[in-house]
């Protein structure tokens, strides 16, 4: 169950990477690229729709709501773009991936201005 478990998470990885290399090509449609932009960056955030420390919920986002995100996304980009985008993603997991840390600091500042914006907006009402 292991071993099954190990090899659903690296083709949910190696899926993740297609999808990064789509949202970067230009023939894949606008709204495609919107969405899978948007899980790509859900993926590759640190921080969850659902925190995992609320039991059982806290993983529903990591096992359901991401894989469907991801399956759905894959139904957008057109299927001679995700071949293109395999090979590419294949080489990728094979050297290691890149660290962004300019993405990733927009991530998190996306993230802490959500979260900014939440507490201003949510912090009257009980007040």
């Amino acid at each position: 169950m292991f071993k099954k478990m190990k090899a659903w998470a690296k083709n949910l990885k190696r899926q993740i990477f297609i999808l990064y290399y789509a949202c970067k090509d230009h023939r894949v449609p606008w709204y495609a690229k919107v969405f899978t932009a948007c899980i790509v960056a859900y993926a590759f955030s640190p921080i969850d729709l659902i925190p995992d420390f609320i039991p059982v919920l806290g993983y529903l986002d990591d096992v359901i709501l991401l894989p469907l995100g991801i399956m759905l996304a894959l139904k957008m980009v057109p299927k001679h773009v995700l071949s293109d985008c395999e090979i590419k993603a294949e080489e990728l997991m094979r050297n290691g991936k890149p660290k962004n840390w300019i993405g990733g600091s927009i991530i998190l500042l996306i993230w802490v201005v959500i979260t900014v914006w939440a507490v201003t907006k949510i912090y009257p009402l009980f007040s």
